[in-house]
């Protein structure tokens, strides 16, 4: 299954199966992932959420990406804070995996191609990511692309209802 991944830029077309995986995926990311509104969960929430994602690729500070699989959109993966300036040269890589596809190394191999956007489009130096301290497949994924965690920040995110923390990583592009 991994050979079938890739990755692309989001397209307004991505809102339907974007919100359909959100839906169906609402609880399993709920421990993870800050509360959303309800149109969050609409293909219309969706299609909005992409014009501003691609309003902010448009303005150069993100890198707002889909994974593929088999040419079916499994997720999503992106490249968000980016810093271009000669002196910082780096972004924030996220990414999620819808759960039907999960398992199948799709996450892992986004993340590497992911990695390759930062460093051949878009000229960065460092790529950057948090996980919450709890979700180790996560934290596999990253120690797979060379990642390395580098401190925590405490209390750093309100998720499920609790102040979280987070476990920090980072990555010197080209190494």
């Amino acid at each position: 299954m991994r050979n079938s991944t890739r990755i692309r830029l989001i397209e307004p077309t991505d809102a339907a199966p974007i919100a359909a995986h959100r839906v169906r995926d609402f609880e399993a990311f709920r421990p993870w992932e800050p509360d959303q509104p309800a149109d969050f969960f609409t293909p219309e929430g969706q299609a909005e959420r992409i014009e501003r994602l691609l309003a902010g690729y448009r303005a150069g500070t993100v890198w707002p990406g889909v994974v593929l699989a088999d040419d079916q959109v499994i997720g999503q993966v992106s490249v968000g804070g980016i810093l271009p300036q000669p002196h910082l040269r780096r972004g924030s890589v996220g990414y999620w995996i819808a759960s039907v596809a999960q398992n199948q190394g799709h996450a892992g191999h986004a993340v590497g191609l992911v990695l390759r956007v930062m460093t051949d489009e878009l000229g960065l130096h460092r790529a950057e990511a948090s996980t919450n301290l709890e979700n180790l497949p996560s934290q596999r994924v990253l120690r797979r692309n060379g990642f390395s965690p580098y401190g925590v920040a405490h209390s750093s995110i309100f998720l499920d209802g609790n102040w979280r923390d987070a476990l920090l990583w980072e990555r010197v592009l080209g190494d």
